[in-house]
């Protein structure tokens, strides 16, 4: 675009800063109250209403004793000891402190029965600083969830939670190492019936706030699954937009004709497991074509109207230098990348018994990945440039209030723990592939504090769409964003992303079609989100996380935190056991 285009963009950008100064001097007197919406039985909160837990340094917050927590589990599930008795117990529940040390967060514990523990929490005292001054609050309290949040101290707590996690079996066809939960060595299957999967997505919407989540189904490998199809099937029919597979890729990379039927049943995303470039950078998955099998995995979702999200594990001293090399792959294929989960390794399920100089050692934490970007990329400053993945529950808020008090559905909030996720984003021209980091050219921390502004007065749509307008026009610098992109490109992206203004950029709830999705990729800019989700083992389990977790796993047994199911007192390990189908000598022969 000529400069002197993002000149005056630049000139409407100063205008825009005065205007909407001067009209929101008089905008924050009298906010109107907040209404109740259909889907919450509780009225939306104000920004300063959101409750926040305890933050910065040194604080004290509640953990576990990795070897009392086994030997507890050791009385369920060798012993068979009542689990809902020994979770009152409150086995293994010990304090512990988060302190600064020569530029490190660590935790530090000591119980009284096996002793001393610590774990690095981050290795810049400076970008964890940054992420939690930034932390927006905590969501609406869940309510109308008593039969399914159940799990005594790791009950979640708060908000409703952004993404559903189904487990459809532990089966696999693959043996990783790390693995979160140790598919094909626990000796059972344990796989759900199409009434169980019924069973979990009825219950999922009985939970207030009734907001959008992406229905997540897992495994072991969830394709293997006899009712795959049918569970995303049902989902959308459920009413959830967004139906995801974590998957290794396998089942999707030979048939392009089961891409095509995920595709008609309504599967949006596939969470592609991707550890690095070439096949060496995956060898440690013990399959020597791995990354062979990925690309051809890609092509095929991408061709029957999948998106792809890359997920890479990071250990340190394993891929951690495939941080740069993962990127620059999702910018060479912008049409068909998105999203890259990067996820610094937790040490449970195959990997729980790690010795203290191995887990130390190969520990990553989200600091060591934002300065991995900026070592391997070039972009992006970890003490500004990154947020906790929980500030996009700012723009959910302002939705919500837009949308008013008859929709049936809220939108999908990340209230998580700023400990547990962060998140920047690239925006990139899919035709020259040139690309800029968003923060370059739109002032996050501004953009969020106006937007918040704008959603606590909470006046009517039209005033406030003109007033967020206004936001964005304000914190944008055309001077510092992608040559061809253009002011209307950006007001484009915000409606295509929230629904405001009811134009049709191709719809994404459950009537969708081929032709919705070749409509959206249409878009000539591809907003490249870049995460990273830290999750929980024994050694650094803060509870403070556990009860504001946004990744529920849905089970035959409620719904419960990913970490406290995946690590924590073990709740995979006592409610697989407790429905398992049969030994896998058994079901294999039968």
């Amino acid at each position: 675009m000529a400069k002197p285009i993002k000149y005056a963009e630049k000139g409407l950008s100063a205008v825009a800063n005065v205007a909407f100064n001067s009209i929101q001097f008089f905008n924050q007197y009298k906010p109107n109250p907040s209404f109740t919406p259909k889907w919450s039985e509780k009225p939306l909160l104000k920004s300063w209403q959101k409750t926040k837990p305890t933050l910065g340094w040194p604080r004290t917050t509640d953990s576990l004793c990795p070897k009392c927590v086994k030997e507890a589990r050791t009385r369920i599930i060798e012993n068979g000891e009542d689990p809902w008795q020994v979770i009152e117990e409150r086995p293994g529940e010990i304090k512990a402190t988060i302190i600064e040390r020569n530029g490190e967060i660590w935790m530090i514990k000591d119980c009284p029965v096996h002793g001393h523990v610590e774990d690095m929490m981050a290795m810049d005292a400076k970008f964890l600083e940054h992420i939690e001054a930034m932390y927006p609050g905590r969501d609406i309290d869940a309510h109308n969830d008593k039969t399914l949040h159940k799990h005594g101290s790791s009950t979640i707590k708060h908000g409703r939670g952004s993404v559903l996690t189904v487990d459809l079996t532990n089966r696999c066809n693959m043996m990783c190492d790390p693995c979160f939960m140790d598919a094909n060595q626990v000796g059972f299957v344990h796989e759900l019936s199409w009434e169980d999967i019924q069973e979990i997505m009825d219950n999922a919407v009985s939970i207030k706030p009734r907001r959008q989540m992406s229905i997540q189904f897992s495994g072991g490998e969830p394709t293997l699954s006899p009712y795959f199809l049918d569970a995303v099937r049902y989902s959308r029919k459920v009413g959830y937009n967004s139906v995801q597979a974590a998957s290794n890729g396998i089942e999707f990379a030979k048939s392009k004709e089961f891409c095509r039927k995920a595709a008609e049943a309504g599967l949006r995303y596939v969470y592609l497991q991707f550890d690095g470039i070439g096949n060496a950078a995956n060898s440690h998955r013990q399959v020597g074509n791995l990354f062979d099998v990925k690309l051809k995995a890609i092509d095929n979702l991408h061709e029957a109207g999948v998106e792809i999200v890359l997920v890479t594990t990071l250990v340190n001293t394993v891929n951690n230098d495939e941080v740069g090399p993962v990127i620059r792959f999702a910018l060479d294929n912008p049409k068909k990348i998105g999203f890259i989960s990067f996820q610094p390794v937790s040490f449970t399920g195959r990997d729980e018994d790690i010795t203290d100089d191995r887990r130390l050692r190969q520990r990553y934490t989200l600091s060591h990945m934002a300065h991995d970007v900026k070592k391997h990329i070039g972009i992006t400053d970890p003490h500004k440039d990154w947020f906790p993945i929980s500030l996009m529950s700012a723009f959910a808020d302002f939705a919500d209030m837009a949308h008013g008090p008859e929709r049936e559905w809220g939108q999908m909030s990340c209230g998580c723990h700023p400990n547990c996720g962060v998140g920047t984003a690239v925006i990139i021209d899919k035709e020259t592939k040139e690309m800029a980091p968003i923060p370059d050219f739109i002032n996050i921390p501004g953009l969020v504090k106006d937007m918040q502004a704008v959603t606590d007065a909470a006046r009517n749509k039209k005033f406030s769409m003109f007033m967020m307008a206004l936001a964005l026009l304000k914190n944008y610098n055309s001077l510092k964003s992608p040559t061809h992109f253009k002011l209307t490109d950006l007001m484009k992206k915000f409606d295509k992303t929230f629904g405001l203004s009811g134009k049709n950029y191709g719809k994404t709830d459950p009537t969708r079609t081929i032709e919705d999705i070749e409509l959206r990729r249409k878009d000539r800019w591809n907003f490249l989100f870049i995460a990273g989700m830290w999750f929980q083992d024994l050694f650094n389990y803060d509870f403070r996380r556990t009860e504001m977790c946004i990744i529920p796993y849905g089970t035959q047994e409620g719904e419960i935190s990913f970490c406290a199911y995946n690590t924590g007192i073990g709740w995979r390990n006592i409610i697989e056991h407790m429905h398992q189908n049969a030994t896998v000598a058994k079901w294999y022969k039968d």
